[in-house]
């Protein structure tokens, strides 16, 4: 005779995680706007035509806040990097934003970005 297997519910989560770039350390998330991850990278290499041309209007080192002005519409777009971005780029500097898949050029560096 077998026993019936008493269904154990999963715990749950009462504190959100943290990145270690919150307490000044590498990053340790792949959320947008943290750790650039490989495989986003790759993604947003081969699809080169979701990239737009603009140039830095306006950066925070110390927020990670940026603000970029496309070239082909002109609009401001404001974006967050806890990764370093705000901290190499400075304004009037020429970068390439990929929409689809939230990654920031600068150079031959990519970034991951939250859009706001």
């Amino acid at each position: 005779m077998s026993s019936q297997h008493r269904h154990i519910p999963p715990l749950q989560v009462r504190e959100r995680a943290e990145c270690m770039c919150d307490h000044g350390d590498v990053c340790s998330s792949f959320a947008p706007g943290h750790a650039l991850h490989l495989i986003q990278s790759r993604l947003a290499s081969a699809t080169p035509s979701d990239w737009a041309d603009a140039i830095v209007e306006s950066v925070d080192p110390s927020s990670g806040e940026i603000v970029v002005r496309g070239l082909e519409d002109g609009a401001p777009v404001a974006l967050w990097s806890g990764a370093g971005a705000a901290i190499v780029l400075t304004p009037g500097a020429p970068v390439a934003v990929h929409e689809r898949y939230h990654v920031l050029a600068v150079g031959r560096e990519r970034f991951n970005v939250l859009r706001g």
